[in-house]
């Protein structure tokens, strides 16, 4: 592995995620309840507001920027800005994102997921985790200098 690679997988994968968060306005409600982004989202889908529309649009900004700077840090576009501290507070975001998945199989140990918590959520968590781990490590080689 090196870091080129590590940062594109980031990049490929914070724009997939992006490319959702549009699809996810699209299908509206339903997608929004499957991915858990709250009641508050789900209800205003269905009432025809906008806002789910632009709190999605802005997370969709932020997961593309994401995928920007991991391309920038891959060597695939010029440097941008602030681009190690940039690379390192994004692996940061993701993992602690994935971090809940311990939190989550330990409420499965102790029986106290209930209906609460589906298999997707697991998942979810491990997708964040993997990526933030990617992030983190394709960073790590990129300040790293080789001897």
């Amino acid at each position: 592995m090196n870091a080129k690679l590590l940062l594109t997988t980031g990049a490929v994968c914070s724009l997939i995620i992006a490319v959702m968060h549009i699809v996810m306005i699209f299908v509206g409600a339903e997608a929004y309840r499957y991915f858990d982004a709250g009641q508050e989202m789900v209800d205003g889908a269905l009432a025809g507001s906008i806002m789910p529309t632009i709190i999605t649009l802005g997370v969709t900004a932020f997961l593309t920027l994401f995928g920007i700077y991991a391309l920038s840090g891959a060597g695939w576009i010029q440097s941008l800005p602030l681009l190690k501290p940039a690379l390192w507070l994004i692996g940061g975001i993701y993992t602690l994102r994935g971090l809940g998945l311990f939190a989550q199989i330990g409420m499965l140990a102790m029986g106290q997921s209930g209906e609460h918590l589906a298999p997707k959520d697991l998942v979810f968590s491990l997708v964040s985790l993997f990526i933030g781990l990617v992030y983190l490590f394709g960073t790590w080689m990129h300040t790293t200098p080789t001897t």
